[in-house]
């Protein structure tokens, strides 16, 4: 197999965090040969067969602008037999990470069009939804992967459907990263290139599973690619700032919010005539709020010097709005 150069991490590289999200969509989501052959790589090793990926659908904001990467999209992709696939990474899942999984594979698995006289539900092809979970476990048991689809838990009895759930817990690979290389499958390997890769003490062990699996070398050619280009890290950079300064804002706004409506819920029903107008001026003081929270965002980013349309792009102000400020 031949390996490009690229591939390989030296030692003093500083690789970008492939867990983050806006870093995993920005390595797999290209529309190169290369970021294709890895993710079709990927999700072959997930699910456990050879697949091919054709497309990207509805793929916003564009891979190709790193300006755009900072807005967290999954990878929602078909493969060459029309199986629909959705992948992401989640650093950070939500308590209610996996009935989200459930929610995002039915409505993939229903959007399929079956209408027409000569087409039946037996057209329905298979809809994967896969999650790679970054800092947090969300089940209780050692296994870093799973694979839910339905079945009868008491006669164990699959009912041969045709969505899956597919989760990789990185949290978990601590009992994998002694493994020697040889012993690993295919989807260990990967699992330990995501958790393991800003490790330096794990760097020559990266490097031999990128000698052995073409599908891990192609990720990390395009990731190391992108990791030397010193533009590209200062636009992350830049973005995961704004990003913080966004969030920041928005979790005082809300803690505000919430003292705020303790102290509406304290006077609520002494005058029974008065409910529905307090429902509609905190409807109203929200929106404002919303309006003040990016218009906050934007005045910091332009003392900051941030160009104009990237502001627009992460407030979703208008250009006037924004000079105006």
């Amino acid at each position: 197999m031949y390996l490009d150069p690229i591939s390989f991490v030296r030692p003093d590289d500083d690789p970008l965090d492939i867990r983050k999200d806006n870093i995993f969509k920005a390595v797999f989501a290209k529309e190169t040969p290369v970021a294709r052959g890895a993710l079709s790589k990927l999700v072959s090793a997930l699910i456990g067969r050879d697949i091919t990926v054709i497309s990207i659908l509805a793929n916003e904001p564009p891979p190709e602008s790193i300006n755009d990467r900072q807005v967290r999209f999954d990878i929602n992709c078909r493969a060459e037999n029309d199986e629909l696939i959705n992948v992401e990474m989640c650093l950070n899942p939500s308590a209610f990470e996996p009935i989200r999984l459930e929610f995002h594979v039915a409505r993939m698995f229903i959007g399929q069009d079956i209408r027409g006289k000569d087409k039946s539900f037996n057209d329905l092809k298979q809809t994967y939804q896969i999650a790679i979970i970054g800092k947090e476990k969300i089940f209780d048991d050692k296994n870093f992967f799973h694979a839910f689809e339905y079945y009868d838990p008491k006669s164990q009895i699959s009912l041969n459907g045709r969505t899956q759930i597919i989760t990789l817990e990185l949290a978990k690979v601590n009992g994998i990263v002694e493994k020697p290389i040889d012993e690993m499958t295919v989807s260990e390997k990967w699992a330990f290139y995501f958790e393991c890769l800003t490790d330096r003490s794990r760097r020559d062990k990266i490097n031999d599973i990128l000698r052995k699996e073409g599908g891990i070398a192609m990720a990390s050619q395009v990731l190391m690619t992108i990791s030397r280009d010193e533009e590209e890290r200062a636009i992350i950079m830049r973005n995961e700032k704004i990003e913080l300064d966004y969030q920041s804002v928005m979790v005082e706004a809300k803690r505000e919010g919430m003292r705020e409506g303790k102290r509406e819920g304290m006077l609520e029903g002494k005058r029974e005539g008065m409910r529905e107008g307090m429902r509609e001026g905190k409807r109203e003081g929200m929106s404002e709020g919303r309006r003040e929270e990016r218009a906050e965002v934007a005045r910091k980013a332009l003392a900051k010097g941030y160009p104009i349309e990237d502001i627009r792009d992460i407030t979703g102000l208008d250009i006037e709005a924004i000079k105006k400020l």
